[in-house]
């Protein structure tokens, strides 16, 4: 990781193959998202190190990664992990190169990876976060899933108010583990979605259930069964996890809908791709599933 500290803002170096405009556009994609704000080609986001709520203004200068603290200088250690989350945050760690290499010589990446150059799966750090996501997504559609965020963290998650805009940031497991069913149907949980969110929370809770325990396992295999091993997390929700919060870029959540919608648009299908059909479009993309599906993913937006 190549940053420096300037104390009241720090600057990260990124790799030559990432767009901040592209990371952008998906960012935004909902203007139902209340977990960060874009204003001005700036991201806002609250975030929290060691119970400490800070307030990060993300923004992107002379091909460096700025981040400003607009509400007073954190902690040497604080400005560290900060660095440490936004690197984190846009896959920086990833050689996209190796990606491209192959992307170029695939009929349906080739056009995407030109279109969508630089753009890096952005990542949700917080697993407890990641996997409540991903159930709230469960047989739902895109809209109704940011409503049932948005209830859920305005309800339980904590705030800061700066100007004139309130920041929250994702309730944490603790706090969830403690509710009842009744709380989350409430907020239109079905039962069993509201089973699912408390008992992962339950999990994360006892310690049996952690970032760092399933990233120290290495291998995807025994990383999906230990999540999938969980009630209510099922082959969909592992692969969604793996991408987006643990940097397996070989995940592959091959019944994603969004990912058939995309595969029907640039193939310029009258249906949707048959299951059989996907394993042998993404022959080509061996180790780099996750990428060329969120790049799939890209060109619906």
């Amino acid at each position: 990781m190549n940053w420096s500290d300037h104390q009241s803002y720090i600057e990260i170096v990124p790799p030559p193959e990432f767009s901040y405009k592209e990371c952008f556009v998906y960012l935004d994609r909902s203007k139902q998202e209340n977990l960060h704000q874009i204003h001005n080609e700036r991201l806002i986001k609250l975030i929290s190190i060691d119970g400490t709520p800070i307030l990060l203004i993300i923004s992107f200068v002379e091909l460096m990664i700025r981040v400003d603290f607009p509400l007073g200088i954190p902690s040497a250690h604080a400005r560290s992990a900060v660095a440490s989350y936004v690197w984190d945050l846009f896959d920086l760690d990833t050689n996209l190169s190796q990606f491209y290499e192959q992307a170029v010589q695939d009929s349906i990446l080739q056009p995407l990876v030109n279109r969508y150059y630089g753009l890096r799966i952005v990542q949700i750090s917080d697993l407890f976060e990641a996997l409540t996501w991903a159930i709230m997504g469960q047989q739902i559609n895109l809209t109704f899933a940011y409503t049932l965020k948005s209830r859920f963290v305005e309800r339980f998650g904590e705030s800061l108010t700066f100007g004139d805009d309130v920041y929250w940031l994702f309730p944490t497991y603790d706090r969830i583990a403690q509710l009842n069913i009744d709380e989350l149907r409430e907020m239109q949980f079905t039962s069993r979605k509201a089973e699912y969110v408390i008992g992962v929370a339950k999990e994360m809770c006892s310690g049996n259930l952690s970032r760092e325990s399933l990233l120290a396992m290495k291998d995807p295999k025994l990383i999906h069964q230990a999540l999938t091993s969980i009630r209510g997390i099922g082959a969909w929700t592992a692969d969604y996890v793996m991408m987006k919060c643990l940097h397996n870029t070989s995940a592959f959540p091959i019944t994603d809908v969004g990912l058939h919608n995309a595969l029907k648009l640039q193939l310029e299908m009258d249906r949707k791709p048959t299951l059989d059909e996907i394993k042998q479009y993404a022959a080509h993309w061996d180790g780099w599933q996750a990428y060329a599906t969120f790049y799939l993913w890209r060109s619906l937006l």
